[in-house]
């Protein structure tokens, strides 16, 4: 019966699902502590808008230099010159968020039925994981194009499209010029491919290439002549190399770690360590009271949550075992084609892992998010096919604890904080950079 209740309201449930996930985007948005990341990505777009120079890399990376073009300037500067408002970047980055939801939405609803639709909204729109990203920096872009990446490979399955071909090659191009872990995404098709599970319009990749090469010859250019872009010599971590990871191995275990860790409540200590409550009591004893509580209920939480999290990949792994490497595979169900994908996200990590010359944290491999839930949703359908009375009581649940964190951390955390506004910090680092040229 409920979930007959959630399917008669799934319009309503949906809509406002959407405007409570907004309403925390913006609240997060404006809350946010800007420190060096967030500084990089202003300047660049500032400078392009105000003195149309667009500089042709990104934020500087732990080891092995500045992100190669354009985007981290455009994805600032282009909304600057229609609304002269650091709110005009910010309404950008949650518009991609919002289309990041809707792309992979596009595809659950043509496998599941309404009540899966509307998990999903819950699991992936309202996630702590990932609203906690609404901060301008560069990281927080890759949403989108692992979206639009899952949604183009989704509808490459039958047909040599040309044009999501090139949507898809496009989604790595541009999640290159934004953050190192594009090697994933490029590693999940070339499995998908592999496998035979995607078709490729090879005239869309001739036109991919040089679309993406034409976009890099202004960082080639600057790469020649502007050695400081080539590594970050600052880090620790610039004497390592490609392939440190696989030979010390945590980097491996670390990208593991987060695969599970996603798609459960086992928050990343940025969102959870960092809360101080002093807005809540300035007693020092009753502010550390309430600190361990708190800390210790997601922790709690969290590593219960993760039984169920191995409990869905395993369920994912044991319904493609025998077909998983095979190398053509003509039939197949679309629930498998979604473990299929989510095993090749779980190889690239992999890979990328060993790969590495850093130790992963979070946000590294946070271009994964979205795609770490496909086993839960799987095994979730499975559940409810079997026993749904309990439906409605678990969604309540999670949609009241998602509130609870989502409220504290926009508000006490690392990130953020009550006390700071996004739109004065910005204006203040405006008018100290570019005080002359606007």
């Amino acid at each position: 019966m409920q979930p007959q209740f959630l399917e008669k309201n799934f319009t309503f449930l949906f809509a406002f699902g959407l405007l409570i996930g907004l309403f925390f985007s913006f609240l997060y948005a404006n809350h946010q502590i800007l420190t060096g990341d967030q500084f990089q990505m202003l300047e660049k777009g500032y400078l392009g808008a105000y003195k149309g120079v667009w500089q042709s890399y990104g934020n500087a990376a732990s080891a092995v230099g500045n992100v190669p073009g354009l985007l981290s300037a455009l994805v600032v500067g282009i909304p600057l010159m229609f609304w002269d408002s650091p709110w005009a970047p910010m309404v950008l980055l949650i518009a991609l968020h919002l289309a990041s939801f809707l792309l992979f939405n596009a595809v659950i609803k043509q496998i599941f039925n309404l009540t899966i639709q509307l998990i999903f909204l819950f699991l992936y729109w309202l996630n702590p994981w990932f609203l906690f990203e609404n901060v301008i920096y560069n990281p927080s872009y890759l949403f989108f194009f692992t979206a639009l990446h899952f949604w183009s490979a989704y509808h490459m399955r039958e047909d040599k499209s040309f044009g999501y071909t090139i949507l898809h090659l496009l989604s790595i191009a541009m999640a290159m010029q934004l953050h190192y872990s594009w090697i994933i995404l490029a590693m999940i098709s070339l499995y998908l491919y592999v496998r035979g599970i995607i078709k490729i319009n090879w005239f869309a990749v001739i036109a991919a290439f040089f679309i993406t090469a034409l976009s890099l010859i202004p960082y080639f250019q600057a790469y020649l002549s502007h050695p400081e872009i080539r590594q970050n010599p600052g880090n620790k971590d610039h004497a390592r190399y490609i392939g440190w990871g696989l030979v010390h191995v945590y980097p491996i275990f670390k990208g593991i770690i987060y695969w599970f860790r996603y798609p459960s409540f086992l928050f990343s200590n940025t969102l959870s360590m960092y809360t101080n409550f002093d807005w809540l009591t300035s007693h020092p004893m009753m502010q550390k009271t309430v600190q361990y509580t708190y800390k210790g209920m997601i922790e709690i939480i969290g590593i219960a949550s993760l039984w169920i999290v191995w409990k869905a990949n395993y369920y994912s792994w044991k319904s493609i075992k025998p077909i998983a490497f095979r190398r053509s595979v003509s039939d197949y169900s679309q629930q498998q084609w979604l473990s299929m994908y989510a095993l090749g996200a779980f190889i690239a990590i992999l890979i990328s892992g060993a790969l590495s010359p850093i130790v992963f944290n979070y946000w590294h491999v946070i271009i994964t998010f979205g795609v770490s839930l496909l086993p839960i949703i799987i095994l979730i359908d499975s559940y409810i096919s079997k026993d749904s009375k309990h439906v409605i009581k678990y969604l309540f649940i999670i949609i009241l604890y998602f509130g609870l964190i989502n409220l504290i951390a926009a508000n006490d955390s690392k990130k953020y904080s009550y006390k700071a506004d996004y739109s004065q910090q910005a204006r203040q680092f405006v008018y100290q950079k570019f005080s002359n040229a606007h």
